[in-house]
């Protein structure tokens, strides 16, 4: 959830999402507040037993079709979902997404990972090689300038989660496929945002040459790392507005903030109405527990 707490509180990106959308966060299995250790002699699970997974929360609710956001490996997750079962995904919203197998210096990279998982659980030596990963030398610090409050509170989040059950996902993406002969098949709009200092760009730029350009957009956001959506949300907001429109799926309104494009005042309001999107949504307001 850390991968989304400054999206969902960035006052105009909070306006643009929990009053027009009701939200359900997909926690891989282990990864939810307060969970157990997974018992050793459960089976691991692959990338593709946790795409599947996702349609099992989907029934549970009686959802539908979906609109997917994902971080990192979680996009990759979404994507392969996105894959494999097209008829439940309207489209993807993806953060610095994974779209090829793994290199071999990230291969071994996270060997290492697994083995201090495995042996001495979530060490300074992990915590410091997955927040290479997802942040930009900016807000890590330095010797002079001390790290950014979101890496204070990510260190401190990495260290309430279950070492076992980490070291459980990191295998499973590890042993991920390259998706990237299935990408021009993928039928549903994709939207891609990459962090100009993410450890994922050139990951991101390959996915997006993939993609068939009817469908996919590339979105570069200078001076962040991986967690494009924790240093730079506001960055995020209006090319998702954009985004959600061609769907018909989000109307402007008055609390627009005036720097968006999609202010009111900018397009004319005939064209928002339900009938011209062929659209009657109903604005959900969803509550997010602190």
């Amino acid at each position: 959830m850390f991968c989304f707490q400054g999206l969902l509180f960035c006052p105009e990106a909070s306006s643009l999402l929990l009053h027009n959308f009701c939200i359900y966060h997909i926690s891989p299995l282990g990864h939810e507040l307060g969970a157990p250790m997974i018992s050793v002699d459960a089976p691991l699970l692959s990338a593709d037993d946790l795409a599947d997974q996702i349609v099992e929360v989907l029934n549970y609710f009686g959802l539908g079709a979906v609109m997917c956001m994902g971080v990192t490996a979680g996009a990759y997750i979404l994507t392969l979902f996105a894959m494999k079962y097209r008829q439940r995904v309207l489209g993807l919203i993806l953060v610095s997404p994974l779209c090829q197998a793994p290199s071999w210096s990230e291969w071994l990279c996270n060997k290492v990972m697994s083995n201090l998982l495995y042996y001495y659980g979530t060490c300074g030596v992990v915590k410091e090689m997955l927040l290479k990963r997802y942040f930009s030398k900016e807000v890590r610090g330095n010797g002079h300038v001390p790290e950014s409050d979101i890496v204070q509170e990510c260190r401190r989040l990495l260290s309430e989660r279950q070492s076992t059950n980490v070291w459980r996902f990191l295998e499973a993406i590890n042993g991920r496929v390259d998706l990237s002969e299935g990408l021009r098949k993928l039928q549903c709009r994709t939207l891609i945002f990459i962090g100009e200092n993410s450890a994922y760009h050139s990951e991101a730029v390959h996915m997006t040459t993939k993609l068939d350009r009817r469908y996919g957009a590339l979105v570069e956001v200078q001076g962040s790392g991986s967690l494009v959506s924790e240093e730079q949300p506001q960055a995020m907001i209006i090319p998702m507005e954009y985004f959600l429109m061609g769907y018909g799926l989000y109307r402007p309104t008055q609390s627009v903030s005036p720097r968006s494009p999609l202010s009111p005042t900018r397009i004319s309001p005939e064209l928002l109405s339900p009938e011209n999107m062929g659209l009657k949504l109903k604005p959900i307001k969803t509550r997010l527990a602190l």
